[in-house]
């Protein structure tokens, strides 16, 4: 288990890597292979992917996964890597403000120093927000939990204004004001990288915003001049790692060939990053 000292410096490392213009670039992990790939490659920080971490364990994404299967799964990834962690706990994979303070007692346990909670009300209906009150007292919770622990955790809040078809920039701003007044640190504004929309989200928000980018997306430059202070891309990368999965397989299985498997990394290479003494 990590230290409090430990957790300490790495929360206080990771809040300081959120800078407006100069973005943390967070290529999201879903499992201990894939954390340690982005460590090697340079990754400032690690961050989950919610979707991915819950399709690695055989669930769907969306509030299905149990708690007890996502800290387990943090507390692999964050035991691998020497950089900070940061877990996507969804809405917080509980039903009430005390459970969300549990949440993120068990994430400190874990050896992660950052969260995402998400304000989506799944099961409610068709881009169904939590009211903005109720989401507010869940950032509280999780805000006292880490404070009362010690540790400066990096609290995150997703707002899915944009992602959910909910509302757009006055809404997604008004909710942001009403988060960052609980105790966030941050706000995510999935769903959207219009240009225009990142720079009014960026100057009417006062805390770093995080963008999630992908295809089509403009280049991570162009989104730090806008003004964005963490750029992630969600399961974008999981996603891409079983389309290959898939092509490979049915390329197997139809034309008998191996063409997809070109690219694969080295086995030695995998074998030695996995094999590295922490």
């Amino acid at each position: 288990m990590t230290n409090q000292n430990t957790l300490r410096d790495r929360a206080q490392a990771f809040r300081a890597l959120h800078v407006p213009g100069r973005p943390l670039v967070l290529p999201n992990a879903w499992d201990t292979v894939s954390a340690c790939l982005v460590e090697d490659a340079g990754a400032a920080a690690v961050a989950t992917t919610s979707a991915g971490l819950a399709w690695e364990l055989g669930a769907p994404d969306g509030d299905r996964l149990e708690r007890d299967a996502a800290m387990e799964a943090v507390a692999r990834i964050a035991a691998a890597v020497d950089v900070p962690v940061s877990a996507d706990i969804e809405s917080g994979y509980a039903q009430d403000p005390a459970g969300v303070a549990d949440t993120v007692r068990a994430v400190l346990a874990a050896g992660a120093v950052g969260v995402n909670i998400e304000d989506a009300l799944y099961g409610a209906g068709e881009g169904s927000l939590r009211p903005v009150a109720e989401q507010a007292e869940r950032i509280a919770a999780a805000r006292e939990a880490a404070d009362t622990a010690g540790v400066p955790l990096y609290v995150n809040a997703r707002i899915d204004t944009f992602l959910r078809g909910a509302g757009g920039v006055d809404l997604t701003l008004e909710r942001a004001a009403a988060f960052l007044a609980a105790g966030a640190d941050g706000i995510f504004v999935p769903g959207t990288v219009e240009p225009e929309t990142v720079k009014l989200l960026a100057d009417g928000i006062d805390a770093p915003l995080n963008v999630m980018a992908g295809p089509g997306a403009p280049p991570v430059p162009e989104l730090a001049a806008l003004g964005a202070a963490r750029v992630s891309v969600g399961s974008g990368i999981t996603q891409a790692a079983h389309a290959l999965v898939r092509r490979a397989t049915r390329e197997l299985l139809t034309a008998g060939t191996y063409d997809s498997l070109t690219d694969g990394l080295d086995y030695g290479e995998l074998n030695e990053l996995l094999g590295r003494t922490r």
